[in-house]
């Protein structure tokens, strides 16, 4: 990804723009241009414009968001306020999602619960954070495309661009560690590639460090960081015995792993003892599921749906770059950072793709589970980024052949995807699961798979013909479309997708808490049967309480400490009848037969 990566090391024509004879046209430069010129080589100049772009990023996440106060997305969003209240010093309650999971995460939003008197206030707190955070992909893209030898203009509109599309932002409206997981892998691929890359021992030592740390972070902060880790370990393995750099800079790489690692593990520790539910198992899970023959089929169809979905929400460029990649891999002209790096993009996509694959429960036939978004969008920055540089860097016909591959392979891994899941890909689709798939095909109903794939490529096309048709000149014009295209379909996506899925839970989240006239203090128990979005917000909504799941309608005894017992009330149980073991100095408090539900209070 060095500037001397040029495409003729591969036999191309190198098309950035060299010094060229000087006629009388040549010399007359507009004023204005001399002016722009004259600013863009100050000092200063690109260090405010960097800033100034990262506070437009953050503006624009917290005008999507700023207005949300509690959490909708159930399980994800509230396992990970309920372990950031218990970063933050409040009290223990219920794990909603059943197991403990990494806290890497909700340790960056620990400042908003100690800050916010109350739920709804910490909330908004963390729609600040979560914008600071993932606006971070701004710059960090910048400095990638700057690697990938772009001019500073260009890199600055490539991170403009890169920034704006949705699978980076939409994440990032809701708690979820999809916000700041891009920020990660960015960073940790930079690190890596600047160990890789000719430079002093002191200079690689330090950066092979970061590579290490920031892969130990990647696991402290999503399951998936585990494959981060595993391809890090491995590269680090094989540079250290070939000997490609100093090998005290490898060292020092596999030393910050060991602190990463370490760092994650004492997290999970920690976490995991403030609370009864066991760590999560997926681990486990993948392993079993990977090595049962009876799931090859379906495990192998969910791996080329997300890698299929991958291809369509970055609108080709991500199958563009993959292919770039692959053959960076196996180009011998390339540098060693560029083949390491790209042998690492493609390694951790395809890992994380077949690992969540596998993941998922293979009871489960849910739409979205066979062309899963989520997961592998964090790696779109990246492979987006490398997309753009090879629009501007290569010949047109090294782009048309890259560009013919890329569009073989989004066919194929759909056509894979539609042969086995067949009629499964009819059913009901969640919106919120497949929310790039509904934009490219302006149909808000379902998944379609065909105009998806189409529309997808229709953009990458058109990017191309402007290419081929203007040169490099009209990249710049090329990038800004795409920005505002971005700009345009995060805006699409959150006003049919995001916000409708928010509003849909409130009475859920906060609707009940009113209803019921719940305080932050109480110490409440919720009946198994009781509603399952109730029981997954409400660990959080009572904010300075406890909350416990337990089946008291059943006879079970009520913790000594609770105050509070909510359960569902049938339309054909009386409200006094709804709870009849209920031991001596529990009251019926209020009910709603319509909403089925019933509180008894204690004293």
């Amino acid at each position: 990804m060095d500037q001397s990566t040029a495409v003729a090391a591969e036999g191309e024509t190198d098309t950035r723009p060299g010094p060229a004879p000087a006629g009388p046209a040549d010399r007359a430069v507009h004023p204005v241009v001399e002016r722009l010129r004259a600013l863009t080589a100050l000092r200063w100049f690109w260090p405010a414009a960097l800033l100034a772009g990262y506070a437009a990023q953050v503006a624009f996440r917290l005008s999507l968001s700023a207005g949300n106060y509690y959490p909708s997305v159930h399980a994800d969003e509230d396992s990970y306020l309920v372990i950031a209240r218990v970063l933050a010093g409040h009290p223990t309650t219920e794990m909603p999602v059943g197991v403990v999971i990494p806290g890497g995460y909700p340790l960056l939003l620990t400042p908003a619960l100690l800050i916010g008197d109350n739920a709804a206030s910490a909330y908004h707190l963390i729609m600040g954070i979560n914008g600071l955070l993932n606006a971070l992909v701004f710059p960090l893209v910048f400095l990638v495309a700057r690697r990938l030898g772009l001019g500073r203009g260009l890199a600055f509109a490539v991170g403009t661009a890169v920034a704006l599309v949705p699978p980076v932002i939409f994440y990032s409206q809701f708690v979820m560690s999809d916000t700041v997981f891009p920020v990660i892998l960015l960073c940790w691929l930079l690190a890596m590639h600047s160990w890789l890359s000719p430079g002093t021992l002191r200079r690689r030592a330090l950066y092979a460090a970061g590579t290490g740390l920031a892969a130990g972070y990647a696991m402290a902060t999503h399951d998936r960081g585990g494959v981060v880790v595993a391809v890090t370990a491995a590269v680090m393995l094989v540079v250290l015995a070939f000997g490609w750099v100093q090998r005290l800079a490898s060292l020092a790489g596999l030393g910050g792993l060991a602190v990463g690692v370490g760092f994650s593990k004492a997290l999970a520790i920690y976490v995991e003892g403030k609370f009864k539910e066991a760590p999560s198992t997926v681990g486990t899970q993948v392993i079993d599921n990977l090595t049962n023959s009876d799931l090859i089929g379906t495990t192998l169809t969910r791996f080329s749906g997300q890698l299929w979905y991958f291809m369509t929400s970055s609108w080709g460029f991500g199958a563009l770059a993959f292919v770039l990649c692959v053959v960076a891999v196996f180009g011998r002209r390339f540098q060693l950072a560029d083949r390491v790096v790209g042998f690492c993009m493609v390694a951790l996509l395809c890992g994380i793709a077949l690992a969540s694959a596998a993941g998922l429960p293979a009871s489960d036939n849910r739409v979205d589970n066979w062309v899963y978004a989520r997961y592998v969008a964090p790696l779109i920055p990246i492979f987006l980024t490398v997309g753009f540089a090879a629009l501007y860097r290569f010949a047109a016909g090294r782009l048309a052949r890259l560009a013919a591959g890329a569009a073989v392979l989004t066919l194929a891994l759909g056509q894979v995807v539609l042969g086995y899941a067949g009629s499964d890909l009819k059913r009901y689709v969640i919106p919120w699961g497949v929310p790039d798939a509904q934009f490219l095909a302006s149909q808000w109903d379902g998944l379609h798979m065909g105009r998806t794939t189409l529309a997808a490529l229709l953009v990458l096309g058109a990017c191309l013909l402007l290419r081929f048709a203007g040169g490099q000149r009209v990249v710049w014009a090329v990038t800004l479309c795409v920005a505002l295209f971005a700009t345009f379909a995060t805006l699409t996506i959150t006003d049919q997708i995001a916000q409708p899925h928010y509003k849909y839970r409130k009475w859920e989240a906060v609707g009940i808490v009113k209803d019921a006239g719940l305080k932050k203090t109480d110490n409440v128990i919720m009946d198994w049967d009781l509603d399952w979005s109730i029981r997954m917000s409400l660990p959080f909504e009572i904010y300075e309480g406890r909350v416990w799941t337990n089946n008291v309608k059943a006879g079970n005894a009520p913790q000594d400490s609770a105050n509070a017992v909510l359960l569902r009330l049938y339309k054909d149980v009386e409200p006094e009848e709804s709870w009849p073991s209920s031991p001596a100095g529990w009251q019926l408090a209020k009910y709603d037969q319509n909403k089925e539900w019933v509180l008894w209070r204690k004293g």
